[in-house]
């Protein structure tokens, strides 16, 4: 199993619960209607990434992510993520109407920097994503404009699945998504309240 950091201490995710669609703009940028119930689709532990990858059978396309991890079924750490797809396949999928998982849930499709924990005094409707590349921000995005802010997300995902601890929510992505070429330099951050709790660089292979 792979584990995932809170601060010094493992957590080994049984999974990985992904909100698709929860940014209006994000929704018109790929063509997709506007969804009438929250959208949901799984990440196997076997998806969680030591690398962040540019190619697995054809080229993958970055989305950042506000994160949590879930521990006595309370979200109760924050980290930033970036859902890695194969947008090529997804489309086939979805214009057949079938299952997006070969899209989304290949191993390492999901790499996250290391979490920290909620405070009691934050406010999660005031967090933020960024992401840079090569220096450029591409990706903006605040809990404010989700459709399903973090607090609904976790209340919806609880009336049909267990949630484990050590599972991890990844609540969706802004706008500004694309391709990922090899070398890139990607630096993430997530801010609370206008100061960066959470910033990680990474390099694509």
């Amino acid at each position: 199993m792979k584990a995932v950091m809170v601060e010094q201490t493992a957590y080994y995710p049984s999974k990985i619960l992904c909100v698709g669609r929860n940014y209006v703009e994000h929704i018109h940028e790929l063509g997709n209607e506007m969804p009438e119930e929250m959208v949901v689709f799984n990440k196997p532990n076997s998806s969680i990434a030591h690398d962040l990858l540019s190619f697995a059978q054809e080229p993958l396309h970055y989305e950042a992510e506000i994160c949590f991890l879930v521990t006595n079924r309370q979200l109760s750490a924050i980290g930033f993520g970036i859902d890695l797809t194969k947008r090529s396949l997804q489309a086939k999928l979805k214009t057949k109407g079938l299952p997006w998982e070969r899209a989304k849930a290949f191993d390492q499709s999901a790499k996250f920097s290391r979490f920290v924990p909620v405070q009691t005094d934050m406010d999660l409707s005031s967090l933020e994503v960024e992401l840079f590349i090569n220096s450029v921000r591409v990706q903006l995005g605040n809990a404010k404009q989700m459709l399903y802010k973090p607090e609904t997300v976790l209340q919806e995902l609880q009336q049909y699945t267990q949630l484990e601890d050590g599972d991890v929510i990844m609540t969706g992505t802004p706008q500004g998504v694309g391709i990922i070429e090899k070398d890139d330099r990607f630096l993430g951050r997530i801010r609370c309240d206008g100061k960066v709790i959470i910033e990680v660089e990474w390099v694509a292979v």
